[in-house]
Order: C-alpha cells, then sequence, then structure tokens
C-alpha cells in the first residue's frame, strides 16, 4: 500500500495539472514530470526590465529552414505545444483565431512542437485545424532548453516578445484568448 499511494496521487496530480490548464507540465528534465505555477493572466514584463530572447531556429513542419531573425521589428508569440498534450489541442487553433485578428499588425506566432515521437502526428493536428502560423518541429526540445531561464520547458509554454526581441510575458500552461489579445495590444501600443 506505501507503494500504491504514492503512484495513485502522482497520477492524479498528472491528470489534473493536465486537465485544467492551470498549470504545466515539465518534461525535459530526464524524461520527469515537474508541475510549473501559471503565470497571472495578463502580465507583461515592464520594459525595463525585459531581456534579449535567445536566437533560435531549426526545421519547420513539413520542411524548411527557420530562424529567429525573421521576427526582427515584430512583436511575436511563441508558443511550445505537443500534438499529445490536451491543453495543447484546445489552446492551438484558439491562437490561430488570434493570429488570424493580428497578423497584418507587425504580430507573428510561431510554434514549437516539442516532445513530439513522430513529426507525422504534429503535421496531422496542424492541417486538420488549419493552422496557418509556422511550427518548427523541436522533439529533443532544443529550443527549449534555449530559452531555459524561462519556464519553456513546461508544455504548454507561450513567450511573447516585444518589437526589440525581448522577453515581454511569460505563460506556462493554456493562455485565455483575451489575456493574449489583451498583451498584444499592449505590446502594440509601446514606442
Amino acid at each position: 500500500m506505501r507503494r500504491v499511494l504514492p503512484a495513485v496521487l502522482a497520477s492524479a496530480a498528472l491528470l489534473t495539472g493536465c486537465s485544467t490548464g492551470a498549470g504545466a507540465v515539465d518534461v525535459s528534465n530526464g524524461g520527469q514530470f515537474r508541475f510549473v505555477a501559471a503565470t497571472p493572466a495578463g502580465e507583461v514584463i515592464p520594459e525595463g526590465d525585459r531581456e534579449s530572447a535567445p536566437d533560435f531556429g531549426g526545421t519547420l513542419l513539413g520542411g524548411g529552414d527557420w530562424d529567429s531573425d525573421e521576427l526582427a521589428g515584430q512583436v511575436a508569440v511563441l508558443n511550445f505545444w505537443g500534438s499529445w498534450c490536451p491543453p495543447c489541442r484546445v489552446e492551438t487553433p484558439q491562437f490561430q483565431e488570434v493570429y488570424t485578428e493580428v497578423r497584418d499588425e507587425d504580430v507573428a506566432f510561431v510554434g514549437l512542437n516539442v516532445k513530439e515521437t513522430d513529426e507525422q502526428f504534429a503535421q496531422a493536428f496542424v492541417d486538420s485545424e488549419g493552422i496557418e502560423f509556422p511550427s518548427l518541429y523541436d522533439p529533443a526540445g532544443e529550443v527549449a532548453l534555449a530559452f531555459r531561464d524561462y519556464p519553456a520547458n513546461a508544455i504548454p509554454s507561450t513567450i511573447v516578445l516585444d518589437r526589440e526581441g525581448r522577453v515581454a510575458a511569460v505563460y506556462t500552461g493554456e493562455v485565455a484568448q483575451d489575456d493574449l489579445r489583451a498583451v498584444l495590444d499592449r505590446l502594440l501600443g509601446e514606442g
């Protein structure tokens, strides 16, 4: 019984964290799961406290190379996701809706597909949901490691960059459309 109870409690915590979107699951620390508290909705890092995002790049789902230099001068939404992640399956189509509204306002969206066992699963999800913004295929989580100072190693995670390529907001867990819109409006109004 002593061995069963911790396993049951861990399973219950895992299911609770994944299904509510209130937290996120860190899957990059040696394959172990740990929960990371969610960032308060709509919180933007003050301009003076922002740090430059690391450079990153990779191969896009479906092929082709991509580099973070393509984000220069734009507000950018970086979303770390996996087709196996229930909150991601809800959030990604909602991000597409916001992307459709703001893509002509110098706002870029980039998906970062991590911990996916087969690229075909990720591509099938993107195709079935009509996701138009690019996604990097990053099964080893190399881009998440580049952002290790921010909790991008939790799935889902979203990092919003300002026009200067600095980290302006970080979210662990599912982000509501209204919260994302409010952050984007604020960042578009800067400067």
